[in-house]
């Protein structure tokens, strides 16, 4: 009996350490969308962004937000399939700043 309930304990454990660290690691969608946008605005700040740039980069930020809202609200469900999908757009996006940012023309 002892035995059994040792297994049972372990199992139990190591079940809620790995949900709990699965719940901890995946970054969440909404705090990536703000800080894109955030460093779409800290790009026009400090002038390595053109007007052009940000007005395309945010063009594209907002298209993303309304996949995702309709992604949520088609099943009620955001899948596992649609999250994996909403990350590569990010990610997309997310390289899309950078390349933007980093291309040599600024904002005089």
């Amino acid at each position: 009996m002892k035995r059994i309930t040792r297994w049972l304990t372990i199992g139990f454990c190591s079940l809620t350490l790995t949900a709990g660290l699965a719940l901890a690691v995946k970054p969440a969608i909404r705090n990536r969308q703000i800080n894109q946008a955030d460093r779409i605005r800290h790009g026009v700040a400090n002038g390595s962004l053109t007007r052009s740039e940000a007005r395309r980069l945010t063009r594209k930020q907002a298209r993303l937000r309304r996949l995702v809202v309709r992604d949520r609200a088609d099943g009620g469900v955001f899948t596992p399939r649609e999250r994996v999908k909403a990350r590569h757009r990010l990610n997309r996006q997310s390289r899309a700043i950078a390349r933007q940012k980093h291309d040599g023309q600024s904002r005089p």
